[in-house]
């Protein structure tokens, strides 16, 4: 029973990682994780008729600045924090 499991597991484990990447992909999310937090970041949409996909374009003038194309910038990004991260050493706890 325990080696069915096993076998269940490890033959799901790759799908499901593959699934999660493409629906990513499709969805243009930038995914990062690590043990303290899950970000999920949006990404420029390549087809964007506005921005081609460079997620903005450059306002020229005096100082000339970047200027967000709504493709990314009115997409939220998602936080899930995980595990508290830990304070510095010469810090005290509270």
């Amino acid at each position: 029973m325990f080696t069915r499991t096993a076998v269940l597991v490890a033959a799901a484990v790759p799908v499901t990682v593959a699934a999660a990447a493409a629906v990513l992909k499709a969805g243009h999310w930038q995914l990062y994780a690590d043990r303290h937090r899950i970000h999920l970041t949006p990404v420029a949409r390549g087809s964007c008729p506005d921005c081609w996909g460079a997620g903005g374009w450059w306002v020229g003038g005096a100082n000339p600045e970047m200027e967000a194309c709504g493709c990314r910038s009115d997409r939220r990004e998602i936080r899930i924090r995980l595990l508290p991260i830990p304070s510095w050493p010469d810090e005290p706890p509270f």
